[in-house]
């Protein structure tokens, strides 16, 4: 799972060798696939109209923005062990709050970085208002996050176990 203190990024071995993977593919395969696509479009003719072009060409600045940020990630990552399970909210953990302490409006989430948002579960970044607000409490803290109005709104933790997904 991921932890980010002063831009250094905790990563479990898997999630790393998974980032690690992305990158070599988008810098191999990846690369000469768009820049077939590419030469082949360019051999239709006029790129001003060529559509084709025009896509690849956007497809592969797409690709390019991931490389720098896959590597940029990696070379400031840190491999590591995921949370212990002691109750004690970090990031990599399944979170479960109550709103203002009411255990009938409750929110289960990811505490991670996006490289981690799945479709099973929401996911919140540890640098997130709400993220950093349960950040280091434990089940049973209440704890405080400033909303974009600048209020404060007030949760308790009711649940704290590491990601397994």
């Amino acid at each position: 799972m991921t932890q980010t203190s002063e831009n250094v990024t905790w990563l479990t071995q898997e999630a790393y060798n998974k980032l690690r993977d992305e990158l070599e593919y988008l810098t191999g395969p990846a690369r000469t696939e768009i820049a077939a696509k590419i030469a082949a479009a360019r051999e239709e003719g006029d790129l001003r109209e060529n559509g084709g072009y025009h896509a690849a060409k956007e497809e592969q600045g797409k690709q390019e923005l991931r490389v720098r940020q896959l590597t940029q990630l990696l070379e400031k990552a840190k491999v590591g062990e995921a949370p212990a399970a002691d109750g004690v909210v970090a990031p990599g953990m399944v979170v479960t709050i109550a709103f203002d302490g009411d255990e009938d409006d409750t929110l289960t989430f990811l505490l991670a970085s996006r490289e981690y948002a799945s479709s099973d579960i929401e996911t919140y970044s540890p640098q997130s208002p709400l993220g950093s607000g349960v950040t280091g409490h434990a089940v049973g803290d209440d704890a405080e996050y400033e909303l974009p109005n600048g209020k404060k709104a007030s949760v308790r933790i009711l649940k704290a176990e590491p990601y397994t997904g």
